[in-house]
């Protein structure tokens, strides 16, 4: 059986992650456009730059929870892909193998020259840190207004499912809300959200929860 998992903020904000929809657009009390968009690195790379080291540091001070290791245990039954809106590794560190990153990943930054040239990164990165070409490295991460570039492997995926298991993130924002499009009619979808923007059907099973508490249910049914 083919699982696809789409996993949003809300997944890792029960690690401790901060998401700026949380807070009116606003993140750490920046605009988002100002660290996450081309033209706001263009305008000030070095505060990009400091505020990704900060969400970096914030990142290895935290830890997976329940939903990442019920969704890791359920990789030893059934073919799982978990698609993740989030940058962490958390996913990685449960056990996923599995693991497409629709946003990028933030312990990894790339040339700004060569875009298919990625390093792995745990440490800060700085103006004059530069690739072989002598371009200064960037976070790997898709800003606003970047394309995305992972999201037709990420349908072709959850065409492929038998089952859907969303949790998370509230399907609202585009590409990643047009993933759920792609299902197969038979497929069955467990919908995971304290607040959940999708009505229980006979095809769709909504628990109105927590990651933390809902996809070690779901993982139990599926067992």
């Amino acid at each position: 059986m083919k699982i696809a998992v789409l996993t949003g903020a809300g997944v890792s904000a029960e690690s401790g992650i901060k998401t700026f929809r949380d807070s009116n657009g606003l993140w750490e009390d920046h605009d988002v456009m100002e660290v996450a968009s081309p033209e706001g690195f263009a305008r000030n790379p070095a505060l990009v730059l400091d505020f990704y080291n900060q969400r970096r540091k914030e990142l290895l001070t935290v830890q997976p929870n329940a939903a990442h290791f019920a969704l890791a245990e359920l990789e030893k039954l059934y073919d799982v892909t978990i698609i993740t809106q989030n940058v962490d590794d958390l996913h990685e560190r449960a056990g996923s193998t599995n693991v497409i990153h629709l946003h990028g990943e933030l312990l990894k930054a790339r040339s700004t020259f060569d875009e298919d040239l990625i390093f792995d990164r745990k440490k800060d990165l700085n103006l004059g840190d530069f690739c072989e070409h002598n371009h200064q490295l960037r976070p790997h991460i898709v800003w606003f207004g970047e394309m995305v570039p992972m999201i037709e492997v990420a349908a072709e995926i959850v065409e492929k499912a038998d089952v859907v298991i969303i949790v998370g993130t509230s399907m609202q924002v585009y590409p990643a809300a047009g993933l759920m499009q792609y299902a197969k009619e038979n497929a069955h979808i467990y919908f995971v959200d304290p607040k959940p923007s999708i009505s229980k059907s006979k095809r769709i099973t909504v628990f109105a929860e927590n990651a933390s508490t809902g996809i070690p249910k779901v993982v139990e049914l599926l067992k």
